[in-house]
């Protein structure tokens, strides 16, 4: 009975694997990539969006393209169903399945009416001859006034373009000129008999005025040119990712790496001196008192020593802050391994996002394990609470930032909104394998029977903390310990905003994980000396206050959010900036309990060594 639970856990997790994992992104025709003269190469249209709001995309066929002629019952077929992690298809519709990273990422991808054929150059085809009604006409306008991009993947490797341009000749914005592409050009390099390469451009004589409210009959048409090349299959991701890597943006990240360091280093070593020399001193005037006058009354931190290990307060809340902050460190390590080795390669649809539900799932058992185990080491009793509160800590205000933004994305019909179908995987992850390897873990802690390491009892009755000067309070002293970690690392958030709510690519990974080491270094440092300062001032309430002090960067970071929205980024919309500000609030709330539990437990392991080096009555 007692493997019971742990083998369905694991089988729950391996079906977890296999769905996240075994699903393919999008089966071409040919499953290693090889064609033949006039074999039909896969091309998928995905979605379109605002330029600058990356966040805000439709599906491509919201805008009146030219569809195929069965496109509109499969594609109200789909939308009846919610379901796109499996498309329905008929004679004339390849079968499309995404990943569940896919569908996060909002990827919805339908066959385009364009069809490119291996090895077949064409010369202006007609795609088809469309009338636009006056909404149609509206809808493209609208379109074009804020920027819209298509986007697409031809053999899997993606394609952009803009639908149209604004022309601004006039200086009233009543004598702009709206006008839309009616013709694309495909520029595909091959090698052999696979696809290497692929470019889209739009013809600006070819061109569709949009100004007026009238109808119009657009004949819409594409051309096709295949050239050979030598670039080989292996290397032909390279390219997008050689705009993060050019050697301008990389003397950027190595600068900004060494003034890190240097500014870490001379900061960090500057207080290890001060620290060193007091601590030194220190324990060599208690060695001189206990010698010389027994009852010499005792002041500094050694005075506390009967209230240091006095356990905090809501010691249930703390212990669900360290577990949770546990489980997204064990998270972060992951995920830079997986991005080391190669796993997220440019354009690999949807990978980081079912890596995150992925392992996020799997080391649910380490939240359980560390926060249990820790509130028995507190003696506390009710150790169920204590599991429900740590499984809900992170996930509940993510699942209610989460119902809001997908209900804002179901409103504006964006392909943000996840289906319901894709909403029932997640919440079957959470129930079959999130919640079976939290209770496992809790009941792992429970039986561990570790006992809290003290080196000095603890009184029966606290000290009363003398008055502080305000510099010495809860938020002066996070503010201080917050700014040094952010000032390591607010250069490369730039990249990595620019990543997430942009164009850019980021794949510098390993410049990524050194940062992520300085971070580690100086947060636990910088708790550790606020912490001994806290001490020595017989403050004994450090508990709280060096994790606060720990996580403080995040709040740091989400006001570099404000700048970064504000004075770096053209972002604009309802939907874009409520989903910006909220998942970063998620971002930054999980950031903290990282920092929190690596500040506590660099502060732990300094207060059980200084007093360890005492004699304590």
């Amino acid at each position: 009975m007692g493997r019971e639970p742990m083998d369905l856990a694991a089988a729950a997790a391996v079906v977890l694997l296999l769905f996240c994992f075994g699903i393919a992104g999008v089966a071409s025709d040919a499953s290693d990539h090889r064609y033949k003269k006039g074999d039909s190469v896969p091309l998928y249209a995905n979605k379109v969006g605002p330029f600058h709001n990356p966040s805000e995309t439709y599906r491509y066929f919201d805008l009146p393209f030219c569809a195929p002629g069965w496109f509109l019952l499969v594609y109200l077929l789909i939308c009846m169903s919610l379901c796109l992690c499996l498309m329905l298809t008929t004679e004339h519709v390849t079968e499309i399945r995404e990943a569940l990273g896919e569908v996060l990422n909002g990827d919805r991808l339908v066959d385009a009416p364009y069809k490119l054929n291996f090895l077949v150059d064409l010369d202006s085809k007609q795609l088809c001859k469309k009338k636009l009604t006056k909404e149609d006409v509206a809808k493209f306008r609208s379109a074009v006034t804020k920027d819209y991009y298509f986007q697409m993947y031809f053999d899997d490797l993606p394609i952009w373009g803009f639908i149209g341009k604004v022309d601004k000749e006039g200086k009233d914005l009543g004598d702009y000129k709206y006008y839309l592409y009616r013709h694309i050009h495909f520029d595909v390099l091959y090698n052999g008999d696979r696809v290497i390469e692929i470019a889209v451009h739009t013809d600006p004589s070819a061109l569709v005025d949009l100004t007026e409210d009238k109808e119009i009959e657009v004949d819409f048409t594409y051309s096709v040119k295949w050239k050979e090349t030598s670039t080989p299959f292996e290397k032909r991701m390279e390219k997008y990712s050689l705009t993060s890597s050019q050697r301008r943006h990389l003397e950027i990240h190595w600068f900004s790496i060494i003034n890190s360091c240097v500014t870490v280093l001379l900061l960090t070593g500057f207080l290890a001196t001060i620290l060193m020399r007091v601590l030194k001193n220190d324990f060599v005037k208690y060695a001189h008192d206990e010698e010389s006058a027994e009852e010499q009354e005792e002041t500094g931190w050694k005075y506390i020593h009967g209230d240091v290990f006095r356990f905090p307060k809501n010691k249930s809340l703390f212990a669900a802050c360290l577990g949770s902050g546990t489980q997204l460190f064990a998270l972060t390590v992951f995920i830079f391994v997986l991005a080391l080795i190669g796993v997220f390669y440019p354009y690999n649809r949807g990978a980081l996002f079912t890596a995150l539900v992925v392992i996020y799932a799997l080391t649910s058992g380490i939240a359980g394990y560390t926060a249990t185990s820790f509130y028995c080491q507190l003696e506390g009793t009710n150790w169920v609470r204590n599991l429900l509160l740590t499984g809900c800590l992170f996930c509940g205000p993510l699942f209610l930032t989460f119902c809001f933004l997908n209900t804002v994305a179901i409103v504006y019909s964006a392909t943000a909104a996840l289906p319901f179908g894709t909403i029932v995987v997640i919440v079957l992850i959470w129930t079959l394998v999130t919640s079976p390897l939290l209770v496992l873990g809790g009941i792992a802690g429970k039986n561990s029977k570790n006992e809290f390491q003290a080196p000095c009892r603890t009184k029966k009755f606290p000290r009363e903390i003398p008055p502080l000067p305000w510099y010495r309070g809860t938020l002066p002293q996070m503010a201080m310990a917050g700014f040094l970690p952010f000032s390591a690392i607010y250069i490369e958030l730039y990249y990595i905003f620019a990543s997430v709510w942009g164009h850019s690519i980021y794949t510098i990974y390993s410049i990524l994980f050194i940062v992520f080491i300085i971070l580690l270094v100086v947060t636990a440092f910088i708790t550790i000396a606020l912490t001994y300062f806290q001490l020595a001032a017989e403050d004994h309430e450090w508990w709280w206050r060096s994790f606060l002090c720990g996580g403080s960067t995040g709040v740091f970071v989400y006001a570099y959010c404000l700048y970064y929205y504000y004075a770096r980024s053209d972002m604009s919309g309802f939907m874009q900036t409520s989903f910006f500000f909220g998942y970063m609030a998620c971002i930054c709330y999980g950031f903290f309990l990282m920092l929190g539990m690596v500040g506590f437990r660099a502060a732990l392991l300094f207060v059980r060594h200084i007093y360890r080096s005492i004699k304590c009555e």
